[in-house]
C-alpha cells in the first residue's frame, strides 16, 4: 500500500486531507511539527511527503533541507499560504518535488499526488543512459553526475530531463512539458516548467545566465542541445 506522511499542523486542512487520501486507498501518518515529522520521514520509508511550510518547532523549508543533506530522496510536496515567487522557488532549491498554494481544492491536491507518485514509480522509456560534456544521466538508477560529483536531483527532475533529452534538438512549448511530465490532469501555472529550468541550468550548466545546454526559445519553450 502508498504510504504518505503528512506534516501540518492546522486541523482544519490535515483532519479532510487526512480523510480523503483514506478514502483513495493509502496509508496515512500524521505528524504536527517539523520536528517530528523530519524524525518520522527520516526513520520510516514512505512514498510521499505532504509538507507544510508554516510549521511549529521546525518550519518545511528546513524539513525538507534536512531530508535532502541526509539523503533521503522520499518525494516532497510542499503546501504554502505564501503566494510569493521567492518562498515558491526556495522550496524547489531545497530539493521540493512540487507546492501547492493554500487554499487548495481537494481535487487539485488528489491529482497532484497522483501525478507526483506516478513519477516516482513508472520507469523511464526509451534512454536508459545519457551523456553529454562532463555530464552522466542514469535514468535506471536516478542517478546524476557532473565531473564525476553526485548531483542531487528530484524525481520530477529526472522526469524533465529525461523528456527534454527523448527531444533534444526540438523546440518543445511549455504546455507540451506540462502535460507529458506534470500530466494532463493536473493544472500547473507554465511559469512552473521556467522555474524547474532555472534549477536545472543552476545544477548543470557551468554559467547558468548564459546556458549551453538548456535555452530558452521567445514566446514557446525550451529547447535542448546536449
Amino acid at each position: 500500500m502508498t504510504k504518505i506522511l503528512i506534516v501540518e499542523d492546522e486541523e482544519s486542512i490535515l483532519m479532510p486531507l487526512e480523510d480523503n487520501l483514506r478514502l483513495e486507498g493509502y496509508e496515512v501518518s500524521c505528524a504536527r511539527d517539523g520536528l517530528e515529522g523530519l524524525s518520522m520521514a527520516a526513520e520510516r520509508p514512505f512514498d510521499l511527503i505532504v509538507l507544510d511550510i508554516m510549521l511549529p518547532k521546525m518550519d518545511g523549508f528546513e524539513v525538507c533541507k534536512r531530508l535532502r543533506q541526509d539523503r533521503v530522496m522520499t518525494p516532497i510536496l510542499m503546501l504554502t499560504a505564501k503566494s510569493q515567487e521567492i518562498d515558491k522557488v526556495l522550496g524547489l532549491e531545497l530539493g521540493a518535488d512540487d507546492y501547492v498554494t493554500k487554499p487548495f481544492s481537494s481535487r487539485e491536491l488528489l491529482a497532484r499526488i497522483k501525478s507526483i507518485l506516478r513519477r516516482a514509480k513508472e520507469p523511464h522509456r526509451g534512454i536508459d543512459f545519457f551523456r553529454f560534456d562532463a555530464i552522466e544521466l542514469d535514468f535506471v538508477k536516478y542517478e546524476a553526475k557532473k565531473k564525476g560529483q553526485p548531483i542531487p536531483l528530484t524525481a520530477l527532475e529526472f522526469a524533465l530531463l529525461h523528456y527534454l533529452v527523448q527531444n533534444k534538438g526540438r523546440v518543445v512549448h511549455r504546455n507540451e512539458v506540462l502535460d507529458s511530465v506534470w500530466g494532463k490532469d493536473v493544472y500547473v501555472d507554465a511559469r512552473t516548467v521556467d522555474k524547474h529550468i532555472s534549477l536545472l541550468r543552476r545544477k548543470f550548466e557551468d554559467d547558468p545566465q548564459d546556458p549551453k545546454y538548456f535555452l530558452s526559445v521567445r514566446g514557446i519553450g525550451y529547447k535542448f542541445t546536449g
